[in-house]
């Protein structure tokens, strides 16, 4: 059965675990600067969203809920790679309202007995991400305009760097969180990653090394640069030995085999 509505409403995400023994929350408004721009928004679909998605999980006694952290909740900390258990102070409301929905997890998994599972995403990418718009990832917006001709434009020095994550290893983490009869793995979160980072310098010659297998005439493009954005993290890698040692997890598509599959697309 197909559901569809909005997670700011009780009553649909009461319909929407109706009968469901396992929960798979993957809501949320995404973005850093859109959070910005917009807060309340942010809150009232990460915050009481979510809330509502774990009541109605509570309310229909789901054996077991994953959800979508993020790795924005490790904030200012400088330290590499990001540990689950050490995280800083959140840069941006959309951070915040991430961490918000690891508190009420962790509430809710004491006071009501519930097996809860929080996976922190480290960029995402894959097939089908929307190109378009202000908040597009970094990923699908670079190849969207590098292979109609246009040098993308990089706000900061492009040093600045992430853990890029294919859907692929998402997809995994899910499952493997979902269905571990490992009691360590009840009510605790995993960084979901690669456990690598790469700058958006490196990105860009990724991309721009797969464009000119097909065509020589990609070889003028070159990055445009501009003013660092508000919230920002400047450098984000995660560490996976956590979900290596408890779930078994190991990532199936690194950035290049990624960037390769997208690119190939065209």
């Amino acid at each position: 059965m197909f559901v569809e509505g909005d997670v700011r409403d009780i009553g649909t995400c009461k319909k929407a675990v109706q009968g469901c023994a396992y929960v798979l929350h993957q809501a949320a408004i995404g973005s850093v600067p859109r959070s910005i721009d917009n807060p309340l928004r942010t809150n009232d679909n990460n915050v009481n969203g979510f809330l509502n998605v774990l009541v109605a999980a509570r309310d229909e006694k789901v054996k077991r809920m994953v959800y979508a952290a993020s790795s924005s909740t490790y904030g200012d900390l400088a330290e590499m790679p990001k540990v689950e258990d050490r995280i800083g102070m959140p840069l941006s409301p959309y951070a915040v309202s991430k961490y918000v929905n690891e508190l009420y997890a962790h509430v809710f998994a004491l006071n009501y007995g519930m097996q809860l599972v929080g996976l922190r995403y480290f960029n995402v990418f894959g097939k089908n991400q929307d190109p378009n718009g202000a908040y597009a990832a970094v990923i699908p917006k670079f190849i969207e305009m590098m292979k109609k001709g246009v040098s993308p434009t990089v706000y900061g020095d492009g040093t600045q760097s992430r853990d890029f994550t294919h859907v692929s290893n998402v997809l995994l983490m899910n499952e493997l969180a979902l269905f571990s009869e490992d009691e360590r793995v009840l009510n605790t979160v995993f960084n979901t990653a690669c456990g690598q980072n790469t700058s958006l310098l490196e990105l860009f010659e990724m991309i721009k090394e797969q464009l000119l297998t097909k065509d020589a005439g990609f070889d003028k493009l070159e990055l445009k640069f501009e003013t660092e954005r508000l919230g920002d993290v400047k450098h984000s890698q995660a560490s996976i030995e956590k979900a290596y040692q408890i779930l078994g997890y190991k990532p199936v598509t690194k950035i290049r085999d990624g960037i390769r599959e997208l690119v190939g697309e065209l």
